[in-house]
């Protein structure tokens, strides 16, 4: 969620240091950055859910949890570091890869075919938002981002809560589970996540018209990457919920 934070976008943007001599970011630049990391994601997630398939449960925990903390840990520096995103955000990507391959292994264990079911709606969901955000249907203005910027603290704490109940046993009632109201939440989680591709999208417009740096393309498709990685974990827990509920 890091990046996606409106403020910190908008900080962003003002903190990049302009140099008129050196290349502009550019839009294209921004989406070929974008495939680059999407690829450094890739190739982790398939090793990691290939060791699944083996059996080796202890291996693929291990890969999980380094590539969520170290990925979170990166996450943190880029957002504040934006001129090291070349460097840091394809390392990112590859954490995140070896995380969401057991992550996603694990769910197609015990919901055949729901993998390529999330990947294929977070895709989905990402073109409707470029859409979208193009045709002006959504405007990104202060109010937008301030509303979201609310409504994803609110799913932050809620979450945090959560991890902090499961260390004594207990957790937040229906909020999780697949009964409607679980599935509503996850409904509502899933709506934000999208909601909030536009102020990645509108960055990418903005820093392209104020010629910020060319290390920006990196930062920005960081960006667009931290929220897909949000997204598709959010349609993958929605579709889990679904399934459950028709059983």
């Amino acid at each position: 969620m890091f990046n996606n934070n409106p403020v910190i976008q908008e900080n962003a943007l003002r903190n990049a240091n302009y140099n008129p001599i050196a290349a502009p970011m550019t839009i294209g630049g921004s989406i070929a950055k974008t495939f680059v990391l999407l690829l450094f994601l890739m190739v982790p997630a398939f090793v990691t859910w290939y060791e699944f398939s083996l059996g080796y449960m202890d291996k693929v925990q291990f890969i999980m949890m380094a590539g969520l903390i170290i990925g979170f840990i990166l996450a943190l520096v880029i957002t504040f570091k934006q001129s090291w995103s070349p460097y840091l955000a394809p390392v990112y990507a590859f954490c995140e890869g070896a995380f969401l391959g057991g992550f996603s292994a694990i769910f197609e264990s015990m919901y055949p075919g729901i993998a390529i079911q999330a990947i294929a709606l977070t895709f989905m969901t990402t073109f409707v938002m470029l859409v979208i955000y193009k045709t002006g249907v959504i405007k990104v203005t202060d109010k937008f981002r301030a509303i979201l910027l609310s409504a994803m603290g609110g799913i932050f704490l809620l979450y945090l809560t959560s991890f902090i109940l499961s260390f004594f046993g207990k957790e937040i009632p229906y909020l999780f589970s697949s009964s409607p109201i679980g599935i509503g939440f996850s409904i509502f989680v899933v709506i934000i996540a999208s909601l909030s591709l536009l102020p990645n999208f509108d960055f990418i417009e903005k820093g392209t018209q104020m010629m910020l740096p060319k290390y920006m393309e990196w930062y920005s498709a960081f960006g667009i990457m931290v929220t897909l990685v949000w997204l598709y974990m959010e349609v993958l827990r929605l579709l889990a919920k679904l399934k459950d509920n028709n059983r």
